[in-house]
């Protein structure tokens, strides 16, 4: 990591660590880079502001540590993810995966809303960076998967790996933005929809993926 965190933060206890970490979550993900204070961020993790600056470099580099935590955060579930489902079918992982999203998105709307913020707010630093690291920790993911599901014979042979990526990269992304932003869905009523219909609606994907990537040939069932 650039030099945005000092040691003296890394070498801080824990639960010190912890409680600044989530006052960074909470000011970043209400409002957004250019309007969040450091002075509440002091205020809510009970430190003095001079110390802030014994611990990072300056606002940006309490944002850049807090996006880093974020998506390690995101990281560590997904891994589970995969490495629990490695047995089953690439449909199957793939639900899995994008229902694992959407518990995400309930149990830490702070996380996500930050993902969101970089992606709406253009004066977020480094904004294409974050953006492009996001989007590659997504398509390694999904790679992954999808070059395990051919090496078992569940896909289409020759199915573009790349174009393929970029399809369920944009449509399990869409789908969590409508969750967490009412104006992102005009069709199926996804921040409103209980955890049952959310389920049923990702099963419902599932089968036009299978449908399209897999046995196309087949009526649909």
């Amino acid at each position: 990591m650039p030099e945005i965190v000092r040691p003296t933060f890394l070498n801080l206890p824990e639960a010190k660590q912890a409680r600044i970490i989530d006052a960074a979550l909470e000011e970043f993900a209400s409002k957004g880079y250019p309007q969040a204070s450091l002075n509440v961020i002091v205020a809510r993790s009970g430190i003095a502001k001079g110390s802030l600056y014994q611990y990072f470099t300056d606002k940006s580099g309490v944002f850049l540590y807090i996006f880093d935590f974020a998506i390690s955060f995101v990281r560590r579930i997904l891994v589970q993810v995969k490495e629990s489902t490695l047995g089953e079918d690439f449909f199957t992982r793939l639900e899995k995966s994008l229902l694992a999203g959407v518990a995400f998105i309930k149990e830490h709307p702070r996380i996500y809303g930050i993902y969101l913020k970089i992606l709406f707010d253009q004066q977020v630093p480094q904004r294409q960076e974050l953006l492009r690291a996001v989007r590659q920790f997504s398509a390694d993911y999904l790679q992954s998967l999808l070059r395990q599901g051919m090496a078992r014979g569940e896909l289409r042979p020759g199915l573009p790996q790349q174009t393929t990526t970029f399809l369920l990269d944009a449509l399990l992304d869409r789908f969590l933005q409508a969750v967490s932003v009412p104006a992102f869905d005009v069709a199926l009523g996804l921040d409103q929809a209980t955890e049952e219909e959310l389920g049923q609606r990702v099963r419902e994907l599932m089968i036009v993926l299978r449908h399209g990537l897999a046995d196309g040939d087949k009526p649909y069932e």
